[in-house]
């Protein structure tokens, strides 16, 4: 009997993990190696609902893992419906797990007793860290989440506010970070596989398509292939100031995705800025990145993010705009996760890809379910940079 729950808990399991020959992309796996040096680690999963014009956005992240230090625990954000925000701290480092080799992290911040009564009386094994049966997970972990390529699920609870959300639903990877078919690319380049640039970038998911449910606040939202996005950062520094945009739900475009960003970021002992541009487009991606191309911006406090940039074959424009003030969010630095950037995922964007040798954009796309943040900073002149 215990050999057969065992090999049911492991099929269920395997449904979870990445198939082989997916669109796994390099540092798809955690960072962490164990030295007691800063280090943080961030990941960001988001769903958005084009029929009702709304996006859940989740952020996750651990500071200092190997514990013992005044800022190391984890943290849990949703940026909801009209940008509404929920937040929870994990401050226990040793209930959070990770996979070293493929996308799988998880967070539990408390679990049931009537789960641990069962295993104090033999009918359970007792718990720890890592990725349960999703029926497993909804009966053990009563605040926490987990996430793989294809499967997200978690709940928190805000004792004080009230505010609550529950959410499960499964991913089917469309494009990762490269050419459908060839191995997928590091954002930041081959180098980012050495401790040169921190912090590191790597969009995980460029676009896909989630089937589940979200309960936010009581209210549930059910949806089936919805657009998905997801990606990561990591290091034992932190960027001085940042700007970005990411969208992959157009007007009559459905198989397009934009990730564009740029910021201070460190290299060995000094301060470099770069920006980027990755499209996907009907099976094809257009990278626009420092050593392929010329990459300009001018990047308001808030309220406008301008980015061009030409390459041998191609060039691209993007506008971004909002005129909502947006939520301030929290995120890694020396201090600790504090608020230190603002987003929206209802800004308007207008995309313009050229071939060079063309007056005609062979692609000219909008949408009003953009993410665009500002972080870092000072902010307090319009950044303009190449």
């Amino acid at each position: 009997m215990v050999q057969q729950a065992s090999s049911c808990i492991a099929s269920l399991i395997s449904s979870l993990l990445p198939a082989s020959g997916s669109l796994q992309t390099p540092h798809s796996g955690y960072h962490w190696d164990g030295n007691p040096r800063r280090f943080f680690e961030g990941w960001y999963y988001r769903v958005t609902l084009p029929d009702l014009g709304q996006t859940f956005a989740f952020m996750y992240s651990i500071e200092d893992p190997q514990g013992g230090t005044p800022v190391s625990g984890g943290g849990a954000q949703i940026l909801g419906p009209n940008d509404e925000y929920l937040c929870r701290s994990f401050p226990q480092v040793q209930q959070f797990w990770a996979w070293q080799q493929a996308l799988g992290i998880g967070h539990w911040r408390h679990t049931s007793e009537a789960a641990h009564s069962q295993a104090t009386q033999g009918h359970l094994e007792t718990k720890q860290p890592r990725l349960l049966p999703p029926a497993e997970f909804d009966r053990w972990v009563n605040e926490g989440y987990q996430a793989t390529a294809t499967w997200h699920q978690g709940v928190l609870n805000d004792p004080g506010s009230g505010a609550s959300a529950r959410w499960q639903y499964k991913i089917q990877p469309i494009y990762g970070w490269g050419n459908v078919g060839s191995p997928q690319q590091s954002t930041a380049g081959w180098l980012s596989s050495l401790q040169i640039f921190e912090p590191g970038w790597q969009i995980l998911m460029a676009h896909g398509l989630a089937t589940g449910w979200i309960d936010w606040n009581g209210q549930r939202y059910n949806f089936t292939n919805a657009p998905a996005y997801s990606e990561k950062n990591w290091g034992g520094s932190f960027p001085q100031k940042w700007f970005w945009l990411n969208c992959n739900c157009f007007v009559n475009e459905p198989d397009l995705a934009l990730t564009a960003g740029g910021g201070r970021r460190g290299v060995l002992w000094w301060m470099e800025s770069v920006a980027m541009i990755g499209i996907h487009y009907r099976g094809k991606f257009y990278e626009f990145v420092p050593w392929n191309s010329k990459v300009t911006w001018q990047i308001k406090p808030w309220g406008c993010w301008q980015m061009q940039a030409e390459q041998d074959q191609y060039r691209i424009e993007l506008t971004g705009t909002c005129e909502t003030p947006g939520t301030p969010l929290r995120a890694p630095t020396e201090q600790g996760l504090i608020f230190f950037c603002r987003d929206t995922m209802h800004g308007h964007v207008t995309l313009r890809l050229w071939q060079r040798d063309r007056s005609q954009p062979i692609l000219v796309a909008q949408s009003h379910l953009c993410g665009l943040e500002v972080g870092g900073g000072p902010w307090e002149e319009t950044w303009e940079s190449t």
